[in-house]
């Protein structure tokens, strides 16, 4: 958990467009556009009503919210989704299961992001889970 965005190797940024078993445009846009600061495109992928929802905190409702919000929050993160598995629910939409790393410029975190896509492929719910001991997020405090 000690990296840093300079310890980000150039293959890891490279495979960055890509997620081992997640092919979907819209989730790959999401983790293309924040890497780029686009919070306004990033925003824009989320249903009227979508729903961002960052760790310890409640949701953020909103295309408008999501891009103030990320304007304020996600500047100088670098995320690297790994891997995801992809699920056809009832109702039509799908859900998708992304773990990987969130980089910050001082530290790094697993993280886990659940997805919630229409079928009309909009955002309906994206929820961003740390992956971190107790422990190690008090390090991180230090």
């Amino acid at each position: 958990m000690n990296a840093s965005p300079e310890s980000v190797s150039p293959a890891q940024l490279e495979a960055q467009g890509t997620i081992a078993g997640i092919d979907n445009p819209v989730i790959l846009q999401y983790f293309e556009t924040l890497n780029t600061s686009d919070f306004q495109a990033t925003s824009q992928l989320f249903a009227r009503d979508g729903a961002l929802i960052p760790p310890f905190e409640t949701g953020v409702i909103g295309p408008e919210a999501i891009a103030a919000y990320l304007e304020q929050e996600a500047k100088g993160l670098i995320l690297e989704p790994q891997h995801g598995v992809s699920t056809l629910l009832d109702n039509g939409c799908t859900e998708f299961l992304i773990g990987g790393k969130v980089h910050t410029p001082w530290f790094s975190v697993n993280v886990s992001w659940l997805f919630i896509l229409s079928p009309t492929q909009e955002i309906f719910i994206t929820q961003v889970k740390l992956l971190a001991s107790l422990q190690e997020l008090i390090h991180l405090r230090r």
